[in-house]
């Protein structure tokens, strides 16, 4: 079979699961997708440093269109929390557009190892805490919000993801928020923190040599779009799956999924 078809087969079967993942788990799948574009990209002979800033750059795009719609399912249940959102959204995207600029001047290798490091962390912290089972233990402090939303924006744009592999077990362990809220605000934070990073890759990327076809800087748009195709209609889905869910069982499903990616990319990064 031609590689193109088994490229875009793969895509589609990844889009599926990322578009699942992100109404379930509040994620943008870069976790998932980071890893597979990788792959892909190295197979048809892009330089290892180059293809995992592309990857990172296609999946933040990826993740727009995505979190929107998933977005849009948990704010129609009431999971969205306006006021932290709101207050985190600016120093999101400033975080956000440094982090993808740094991102690009940062060895690859670099880039896997802190990547699979930093959700190995997020999935020890996720299993030991206690989440709250309600809104009522948020910690209302504006100074908070701005930081964390400004570190979120960073671990966006420097590591090529939403920011919801981050952001859910800080916000459930650290900041208060019941886990159907840390889904539904998360996501719609990261719509914000992908469309900064995206656009730092976009434009830092531009006239960079040995990228793939139709690239748009270190956006590749022929992984974008099957991998948005069949993410966009996904994602309700899993919104759908996750407002049916005991917020424990999602839980536990958020640190298997953390724990596998995480030990892969650490392993990809120390022995390529």
């Amino acid at each position: 079979m031609d590689f193109f078809i088994i490229s875009v087969l793969v895509l589609v079967i990844t889009g599926i699961v990322i578009g699942f993942a992100s109404g379930l788990l509040g994620v943008g799948g870069g976790f998932l997708m980071v890893p597979v574009q990788f792959w892909l990209l190295t197979s048809m002979g892009v330089d290892p440093t180059v293809a995992i800033r592309v990857a990172f750059g296609t999946s933040l795009a990826v993740v727009i269109p995505t979190a929107l719609s998933s977005a849009w399912g948990h704010h129609c249940r009431k999971c969205v929390l306006v006021r932290p959102l709101t207050l985190m959204i600016l120093p999101c995207i400033a975080g956000a557009f440094i982090g993808g600029t740094l991102a690009t001047h940062l060895p690859g290798r670099l880039m896997e190892m802190l990547f699979g490091i930093l959700v190995l962390l997020a999935a020890v912290r996720m299993l030991v805490a206690i989440p709250s089972k309600s809104g009522d233990r948020i910690r209302e402090s504006i100074p908070l919000y701005l930081a964390w939303g400004f570190l979120f924006g960073g671990v966006s744009g420097l590591l090529g993801i939403g920011g919801g592999i981050i952001m859910v077990p800080v916000m459930v362990t650290l900041m208060g928020f019941s886990m159907h809220e840390a889904l539904g605000t998360s996501t719609a934070l990261m719509l914000f923190s992908s469309i900064s990073g995206a656009v730092s890759y976009i434009v830092n990327g531009i006239g960079t040599v040995g990228l793939p076809p139709w690239s748009l800087g270190y956006v590749n748009l022929v992984q974008w779009l099957p991998l948005v195709a069949v993410s966009i209609p996904m994602a309700q889905v899993g919104v759908r799956a996750a407002h049916r869910l005991p917020a424990d069982k999602i839980r536990y499903i958020f640190v298997i999924v953390m724990a596998v990616i995480g030990l892969h990319m650490v392993q990809s990064g120390f022995f390529g």
